[in-house]
């Protein structure tokens, strides 16, 4: 090789190497911003179809992406455990304050100072163990309302919960499993407004009406209601909502045959759960995580989470169109803080085991 073509290939080389010298810069410099990409790691027993939009909704807003994990309370909360301080989630929402409150007495939650969520949920929506420095906030509330069979039992029978352990329904109430954490809330409730001796008469008073064992879900209840295999039941008014809803014929015939009770409008108010959340003790991205709590907040995602499951907003300044709930009129909640709700429910467990309500 000539001396002249030697020189030309060690200039094209040096090239080459200068070249790939830059493209390993640029590669060094986009790996953290990729590593960097804003993300929101979502524990969530939500899972309904329009939650959809709420989150395209917020990553539209922020840039912020979010990967979801959804699974059932119980499930979410033994991952939480299991994952401890390696946990990747950032946000855990839940749908039940007894289900909420264990999660906080465990220390799953942190504390967030947040003025917008301060300002917006009320502060009986709200949880915090200041011990563990854990807190959540509520993002949308129900109802847990009284059904009966029209024909069967008339609506002046059963205006109050503690009208469901009277001896004229001896063989007419149907519930689900005292266990369950819907029941568990309600009772630790009653046990908080009678007191725990009174509520554990009460709770004897109702297991003396059951119809039948108690089993299924609160549709089950209705639809038992409904065919008259029971007389009256407790149900959350989504379920209800969901069958007004509906256009199958079926459910409306269902429908039909029922009266559904606001309860105890006469004293504390009708029994109120939530659905709720807050940041994951472990959080990576808590920034992130505070942000999207706050934007639940907002009027255009309380609007969202509420015709999700057929909720109300838990911002009290924010309405909904929803024709279902809107058939069941003005009524006065229970503002019994709901994290007291949630630490009632030892009494609640208590109750139940000695009544026998399994």
């Amino acid at each position: 090789m000539t001396s002249a073509r030697l020189r030309a290939r060690l200039v094209t080389l040096s090239r080459l190497g200068r070249a790939a010298t830059a493209l390993m810069a640029l590669a060094a410099a986009a790996a953290p911003a990729l590593a960097q990409e804003p993300v929101l790691n979502l524990y969530s027993a939500r899972h309904y179809q329009t939650d959809e939009a709420l989150y395209a909704n917020f990553t539209r807003q922020t840039g912020i992406r979010i990967n979801r994990i959804e699974s059932g309370d119980e499930a979410l909360l033994e991952r939480l455990r299991t994952e401890g301080r390696n946990s990747p989630a950032d946000v855990v929402l839940l749908v039940d304050a007894a289900r909420l409150w264990k999660a906080q007495i465990e220390g799953l939650f942190q504390p967030l100072r947040s003025t917008t969520l301060q300002a917006r949920i009320p502060p009986h929506l709200r949880g915090k163990d200041d011990g563990q420095g854990s807190e959540w906030f509520a993002v949308s509330t129900r109802a847990r309302v009284i059904i009966h069979n029209r024909a069967l039992v008339p609506a002046d029978a059963v205006r109050r919960y503690e009208d469901l352990a009277s001896p004229q329904l001896k063989g007419k109430v149907c519930t689900r499993s005292g266990a369950h954490p819907y029941m568990l809330s309600l009772i630790g409730a009653m046990s908080e407004h009678l007191g725990e001796a009174a509520a554990e008469q009460w709770a004897r008073g109702v297991v003396a009406n059951f119809a039948r064992t108690p089993r299924g879900g609160d549709t089950d209840q209705i639809k038992a209601v409904a065919t008259g295999e029971c007389a009256v039941a407790l149900t959350n008014t989504y379920y209800l909502a969901r069958l007004m809803r509906s256009d199958k014929p079926q459910d409306r015939e269902m429908m039909a045959a029922i009266g559904v009770i606001l309860p105890n409008q006469a004293s504390w108010g009708t029994h109120m759960n939530i659905s709720g959340g807050g940041i994951a003790r472990h959080a990576p991205h808590r920034d992130a995580a505070a942000r999207f709590l706050e934007y639940l907040a907002s009027d255009e995602a309380q609007r969202l989470l509420a015709d999700g499951n057929n909720e109300w907003p838990a911002v009290p300044t924010v309405s909904v169109k929803n024709p279902a709930l809107e058939s069941l009129g003005k009524f006065r909640q229970d503002t019994l803080p709901v994290a007291q709700i949630g630490r009632a429910q030892v009494n609640a467990a208590r109750i139940i085991d000695r009544a026998g309500w399994r």
